[in-house]
């Protein structure tokens, strides 16, 4: 028989359990009890940014906590996300970005800070298609006579980009892959320079977010020929995907939250769903698609098939590319 003594020292682990997952289910229950922070890897104004002091507002209104905005910028994203994967998995500080952090970086770089496993989907919120824009002497008034026109003169067409291993440079690259084309890339120091060297006829094309080439698609100094998402846009519908000539093609730019890797899963859902909540508001719907992003509200456990497609087609754009960075 054994002593009281000995049973209660058999029970005091089971004891100690069943107090922490009571704990455990009240903490998440009342998710957020303090400030969530927002960690963004680049600098104000860019659509990671932006998406997430829209839906931090609104998620401020709707937990009755602060959102904070903090921006990391740096190493294409990779200093936010360093930071995040490394702080406490338990729902307070976040990372809002791009499919860059995990689709790109991780076939651009032979090394990096964090793996892809230390961050876990939160939430898709958001896209943003790009548009295929060409300068107004090209000619070629449709994306099949621009295929046709860099065909008949392989080596001798080139296009602008944001940067080496950025989603205009790589989306690019995998279109020539796919269409047999040979192009020379042009890389400058984001679409603040790309667009204009475009607009100076000092490339033909580029791809870009549909707020920098609208206003110069209108007045007749650039064309839009051709759009990244598998779906039309709303803002232009005339103007074809790509994916219409390239079955499957996707290189709309994708933005979401991330957590440490160990976040509570119940932590996770109640993130996923009152984002999906908020994207889903008249105010924000209407200011997302007046700067040419699509507002989306997906889970994280939804989103984790289409980022594993994503991270696919990246690394096959990356080796076309050769692109490295170190």
């Amino acid at each position: 028989m054994l002593s009281l003594f000995s049973r209660l020292i058999r029970l005091l682990p089971l004891a100690t359990l069943a107090i922490a997952q009571t704990a455990f289910a009240q903490g998440a229950k009342g998710f957020p009890e303090k400030p969530v922070k927002f960690i963004v890897g680049y600098s104000p104004g860019g659509l990671p940014d932006t998406i997430g002091r829209l839906i931090g507002q609104k998620l401020n209104e709707r937990w009755g906590q602060q959102v904070v905005v903090e921006n990391r910028a740096g190493a294409n994203g990779i200093l936010g996300a360093e930071f995040v994967a490394k702080s406490a998995p338990d729902g307070y500080t976040l990372l809002m970005t791009d499919n860059s952090t995990t689709a790109i970086n991780p076939h651009l770089y032979s090394k990096l800070p964090y793996s892809e496993s230390d961050l876990v989907p939160a939430s898709l919120a958001a896209r943003a298609p790009l548009f295929l824009a060409v300068h107004a002497s090209v000619a070629a008034n449709s994306f099949q006579e621009l295929i046709a026109l860099a065909k008949s003169k392989p080596g001798q067409f080139s296009y602008g980009s944001s940067g080496i291993g950025s989603i205009h440079h790589l989306g690019m690259e995998y279109l020539s892959l796919s269409l047999g084309l040979k192009m020379v890339h042009v890389p400058y120091k984001g679409t603040g320079q790309s667009v204009p060297a475009l607009l100076a006829g000092q490339v033909p094309m580029i791809l870009s977010g549909y707020p920098t080439v609208a206003a110069h698609a209108k007045d007749g100094r650039i064309k839009l020929l051709a759009i990244t998402s598998l779906k039309r846009s709303e803002l232009a519908p005339n103007v074809p995907t790509i994916a219409e000539t390239i079955p499957g093609f996707d290189f709309a730019p994708t933005f979401g939250l991330f957590a440490p890797r160990g976040t509570p899963q119940d932590v996770l859902t109640k993130i996923g769903a009152d984002v999906a909540e908020v994207v889903k508001l008249q105010d924000v719907t209407t200011r997302m698609k007046s700067l040419g992003i699509d507002p989306v509200g997906m889970s994280g456990r939804e989103w984790m098939p289409l980022l594993k497609s994503d991270s696919e087609r990246f690394s096959r754009a990356v080796k076309a590319s050769g692109a490295k960075a170190e």
